[in-house]
């Protein structure tokens, strides 16, 4: 594929983590990479990583949950990178706390980071989709869709994720464009690193414990789920859509 027929792929929240690892496989696959994060200096690793590798990579600097600065993002990524075809729906936060501690404000960040902000996303990118009469849309659930303690918010906002992803495969089926889900289980990230640290575990036992309760009796790696989502957003993958895939070593209810 020439550099005019590249497509373009937008990762949010790839400065590090399973969006830094999904940036960076979409890449290896002959993609150019939009990696959109709240802030844009933190995505610099993952752009020299990528364009060390001979890719094409821009930092976007967004906070997914503001429209405004949304629709700047996308038009940024097509002005210097071209219409995006490609969207993984990956950025993300954590306000943990059991519901009695939980307050409102831990309830509407955590809703607005990872629903608005997928919703925003997608209505922002679909038109590119459209136009080009393809397109990959890849909403990251988690396995605590399925409930989890301490974690009303999360759980309420991964369930709809999924709910999200299963209309859009309704919607947008006709224009060529798929939209799934890939609900990850324990990966070691930042982000269960501070799990750990709040419920005062080091990492590493907080990992071995873990993975004590996995089948394949590891956790989970980010390259793990970036190797989901290339799958979902390649062509080949033209037929599956409106589906939640659960990578967590094992199977889940």
């Amino acid at each position: 594929m020439s550099t005019t027929e590249q497509r373009v792929a937008v990762v949010t929240g790839g400065a590090r983590g399973i969006g830094a690892a999904t940036a960076v496989r979409l890449a290896a696959e002959g993609r150019a990479v939009a990696v959109i994060d709240l802030d844009e200096a933190a995505c610099k690793d993952t752009v020299e990583k990528i364009t060390a590798a001979g890719g094409r990579a821009i930092a976007v600097g967004a906070d997914v949950s503001d429209e405004a600065q949304v629709e700047a993002a996308v038009a940024r990524v097509v002005a210097e990178l071209g219409a995006p075809t490609i969207l993984v729906n990956n950025a993300g936060v954590l306000r943990d706390n059991l519901l009695f501690k939980m307050s409102a404000s831990d309830w509407d960040t955590v809703l607005n980071v990872h629903l608005r902000g997928s919703f925003l996303m997608t209505k922002a990118v679909q038109k590119h989709m459209v136009d080009a009469g393809f397109g990959r849309v890849v909403n990251l659930s988690s396995s605590s869709a399925l409930g989890n303690r301490g974690q009303a918010n999360y759980s309420a906002a991964k369930a709809g994720l999924q709910g999200f992803t299963k209309t859009l495969a309704i919607e947008l089926g006709k224009f060529g464009i798929t939209a799934n889900a890939v609900a990850p289980g324990f990966i070691a990230t930042d982000m269960t690193a501070a799990t750990a640290a709040r419920v005062g575990m080091g990492f590493e036992d907080f990992k071995a414990a873990a993975a004590t309760q996995i089948p394949v009796a590891r956790v989970g790696e980010p390259e793990d789920i970036a190797n989901a989502i290339a799958f979902f957003t390649g062509e080949a993958a033209g037929f599956v859509s409106g589906q939640v895939l659960y990578v967590a070593g094992g199977p889940l209810d």
